[in-house]
């Protein structure tokens, strides 16, 4: 639509974008379709009905076009959109990051019950999020757990960049968060040797040659997705060098694939006390947990 009738509605628009993404062959065309709209209108998901036949303006039509144009071309709604909610945080995302999944979501639950268990709510604790991309585990540890002191890291100066424009969005939990820049743990001070209470990452963990979506390969950051021929290369470098970073009761926490659950395990119970698996909100293996380094 290049010129704007002022009788054309939200409405109209929302039909519109449905359409364009159900010749685009996307899966959720209607979903997707309202987020477009909810953006390019400002409404709240419980607002849009209201907002329907309101008409559109000329400015607001330009960003819903781009969003139509970029989403049918295979985009990611999450980087369209430009945000996307991960537990009780609403990010910025963009193609220098991952998107924020539901399988981490799960994972900050761990971290969180393993905090508790340190004492979490009672004392200050350090927490690490190595590879942080988004900021979002750190962030949300951070924010539902307001003793904590948590230190972000990555390798990618660009998703750097995203997770520090997060921590600026977030209000005062953002005051104890710092930043660090470099390949896991050569981001970090040499201060933090053996006092670190949780080291938690959401490393890559895809082997080099698996299959991927296009939706995923194509857009989202290689380097934060592959790493080796199984895919456990960046996992076994963290359960071998997390022990001299963590205290004596430390926890390391690592996101993985079900099929490298059984092998990671037995990797940590060679440096670490304890070491187990916790599932997804799915049942399927999801988290190496790996506490008291030897």
């Amino acid at each position: 639509m290049s010129s704007l009738d002022q009788t054309v509605s939200w409405r109209d628009l929302l039909i519109e974008a449905t359409l364009a993404f159900r010749a685009a062959g996307l899966e959720q065309a209607a979903v997707d379709a309202r987020r477009v709209v909810e953006q390019a209108s400002g409404a709240d998901p419980s607002e849009l009905i209201l907002v329907l036949d309101d008409p559109v303006t000329e400015r607001s039509m330009s960003s819903f076009e781009l969003m139509v144009r970029r989403r049918s071309a295979g985009e990611p709604l999450q980087y369209v959109l430009g945000s996307w909610s991960f537990r009780s945080l609403d990010l910025m995302v963009d193609s220098r990051v991952l998107i924020p999944r539901p399988e981490t979501e799960a994972v900050v639950e761990v971290a969180l019950a393993e905090l508790d268990r340190l004492g979490g709510r009672d004392r200050t604790c350090q927490v690490v999020d190595l590879g942080t991309g988004s900021g979002a585990i750190g962030l949300s540890i951070a924010v539902e757990r307001v003793r904590t002191q948590v230190m972000l890291t990555d390798q990618s100066p660009e998703a750097l960049q995203v997770a520090r424009a997060n921590i600026a969005g977030l209000g005062r939990p953002g005051a104890r968060i710092s930043t660090g820049l470099g390949s896991w743990f050569d981001a970090l001070p040499q201060d933090l040797m053996h006092k670190v209470d949780l080291i938690i990452s959401n490393p890559p963990y895809v082997p080099a040659d698996l299959p991927l979506p296009p939706e995923v390969v194509d857009w989202e950051p290689v380097g934060a997705l592959r790493s080796g021929p199984d895919g456990t290369d960046d996992l076994r470098v963290l359960i071998l060098q997390a022990g001299e970073w963590l205290q004596k009761d430390g926890v390391l926490i690592c996101e993985l694939s079900p099929e490298q659950a059984a092998d990671m395990q037995a990797l940590a119970a060679t440096v670490f006390n304890h070491a187990r698996i916790e599932s997804d909100l799915t049942g399927r293996d999801r988290a190496l947990v790996a506490a008291g380094p030897k």
